[in-house]
C-alpha cells in the first residue's frame, strides 16, 4: 500500500471517530490542521508522511474527547499496523499525538521531534484567531460553562487535573488560562509569525467583550 492510500485510510478512520463531535474537534478542525501543517512543513526537511498522519490522528486519542484514551491508542496502533505502517513511523506518530496537547505541557513542555513540533504548531494555531474564538465558545457551551464572571479570576499554575476541571473556569477565562499563552509556546518561527495577527484578533475581541459587559 502506498503512502497516499495509507493516509487516505487514516483520514477515513478519523472521520468515523470524530463524526459525532460537538466540541470543535471535528473533521473541519482536522482539515485546517492538515492545511497548516503542510504549509509549515514546506520550510523543513522532515518526514511528510509522519506529519500528515499525526495531524490526521491527533484528536482520536485525546483524553478530553474519549473516556478511555489508552484503548483509543491501542485502536490507532492496530489501524496503523493493519495499514502496514512501519514500526518506526508508528512510534513517532504515537509519541507526537500523545504528547502534543497543551494539557500535556502544563508540567513542562515535552520535547517533540521536528515533525511533532510542526503538527503541534498547526494544532495550536487553529486555537487562535476568529476560528479559535468560535471554538472556545462552542466548547464551553457544550460543557455548560459560565460565559464570564469578573469576580472569577483566571487560574494560574494549573496542573492537568485542575485544568480539566471546567467547573472552575469561564469561557472568557480560558483565553487567559490557555489561548493567549500559545503564541509564546509555538516551536517554529513561521508559526509565530502566523500567530501574531490571530492573537491580536483575540485581544481585540476580549477588549470589546469587556467593554460591552
Amino acid at each position: 500500500m502506498d503512502t497516499k492510500a495509507q493516509l487516505d485510510a487514516l483520514y477515513a478512520y478519523t472521520k468515523e471517530k470524530l463524526a459525532s463531535d460537538k466540541t470543535g474537534h471535528d473533521l473541519a478542525h482536522i482539515d485546517r490542521v492538515l492545511k497548516l501543517a503542510k504549509e509549515l512543513a514546506k520550510n523543513y526537511q522532515v518526514d511528510r508522511f509522519v506529519i500528515l498522519a499525526a495531524a490526521t490522528l491527533h484528536d482520536v486519542v485525546d483524553d478530553k474527547l474519549f473516556a478511555d484514551p489508552k484503548q483509543a491508542q491501542k485502536e490507532v496502533v492496530a489501524k496503523m499496523t493493519a495499514l502496514k505502517i512501519t514500526q518506526e513511523k508508528q512510534a513517532e506518530i504515537l509519541e507526537i499525538i500523545t504528547h502534543m496537547s497543551y494539557a500535556s505541557s502544563l508540567n513542562g513542555k515535552y520535547q517533540l521531534s521536528l515533525a511533532g513540533q510542526i503538527v503541534q504548531d498547526a494544532d495550536w494555531l487553529d486555537a487562535l484567531g476568529a476560528i479559535g474564538i468560535t471554538r472556545a465558545i462552542y466548547y464551553g457551551a457544550v460543557h455548560q460553562e459560565k460565559i464570564y464572571d469578573p469576580k472569577i479570576l483566571p487560574r494560574k499554575a494549573l496542573d492537568k487535573t485542575e485544568y480539566r476541571n471546567l467547573a472552575n473556569e469561564t469561557i472568557i477565562n480560558h483565553f487567559y488560562e490557555k489561548l493567549l499563552k500559545l503564541p509564546e509556546l509555538l516551536n517554529t518561527p513561521e508559526a509565530k509569525v502566523l500567530a501574531r495577527p490571530r492573537q491580536q484578533i483575540m485581544l481585540d475581541f476580549l477588549a470589546a467583550f469587556k467593554a460591552e459587559w
